[in-house]
Parts: C-alpha cells; structure tokens; sequence
C-alpha cells in the first residue's frame, strides 16, 4: 500500500506547511483547518475545534451540539487543498483517516473545483468508536451530494470531517490523514 500522508500537529496541517509521501516528495499545502457550522446559513448548530494530544498522537478535534431547527444541521472541520498536491490525488485510490469519537456516525465530504453552490459535495460516511480506529474511503464510494459531476481527485480543493444531518453531538478527532493507492 502506498500512502500520501498529511500529518495533523495543532490546529494547522503540518507545521511545516508540506506533505511526505512514501518516497519523501515535499508538496505544499497551504492553509490550516477551520471551523464551518450552519450558522453561514441561519442555522444554530455549535461547535468548537481544538488541537490536542490522545493516547501519544496529536489531533485536530471537533465538538459541538448538530442541530436540525432552523433548517440547519452540521457543523465540520474544513482543510484548504493546494492545487499540486491535488493534481497527484488523482494517482491514489482514496482517503484514510484515523479517528477516535463518541460512535457516531460522521462524513468526509470533498469539494472540487468542478462544483459551483456551497452545498454541493461528494460525500462518504464512517463511524468514529472510542479507541483510534482507521478508516479507508475509496474515492469510488464518494457520493456526489446535489451534482451531477462525477468526482475528480486531481480537482480537489477542499475536505471536510463534518457532523451532519441530525440532532446529535459531536465529539471527534482525527489523527492522520492521507490519500492511499492499494495498488
């Protein structure tokens, strides 16, 4: 399996500003996670982001009450995607992660370049237990949400860990995060 590994230190991906993969490539990633809630929208959910240690890793972590009242529902860590390590994603066969949350179901919804409405995205879920647990997301098994484009990898521009769609509350951290080819 080969992996292109972004690691999480703080709030911000990677403090150095770049990716490793397995053979040492350095591509820049610019940005830093950020919190979206509904609120862009009129909608009341909260939540908190926070950068903190578990269990010897170093997390970024999202909590916060989802809620549906006011035609609202989700709260999400966004991460910026540069255009060069996007233009290799395409050579990967998908997203993993390693989480630890409250069992709850959350997505990784991925934005492209190719889509133009805010609420438009391709989606995929997974449940996040109590103990880090990895989780592998084909890119054929994103779900494009309000989008008649198919998804593609190269074009990526945004990804998000978002709380979604139903009255909860959310408490999750991610550990790694990395694009993965089986081949």
């Amino acid at each position: 399996m080969r992996r292109l590994t972004l690691t999480i230190l703080g709030i911000a991906l990677v403090s150095s500003g770049n990716i490793q993969s397995a053979e040492s490539d350095q591509l820049p990633l610019t940005g830093a996670w950020r919190l979206v809630s509904d609120g862009v929208m009129g909608g009341v959910s909260t939540g908190t982001m926070r950068s903190e240690e578990h269990e010897g890793r170093m997390s970024v972590c999202l909590a916060g009450d989802v809620s549906t009242a006011n035609n609202g529902g989700f709260i999400q860590l966004a991460l910026d995607v540069d255009a060069a390590f996007a233009a290799r994603a395409a050579d990967y066969d998908g997203v993993s992660l390693k989480v630890l949350g409250n069992g709850e179901r959350y997505n990784v919804h991925l934005r492209s370049s190719d889509l133009w409405l805010p609420w438009q995205s391709y989606r995929a879920e997974f449940v996040a237990g109590a103990e880090w647990t990895s989780v592998r997301l084909p890119f054929a098994g994103f779900a494009p949400y309000k989008t008649g484009s198919e998804l593609r990898p190269q074009k990526l521009k945004r990804i998000g860990v978002v709380a979604i769609g139903r009255d909860f509350t959310a408490d999750i951290c991610v550990a790694d995060l990395a694009f993965y080819r089986d081949r």
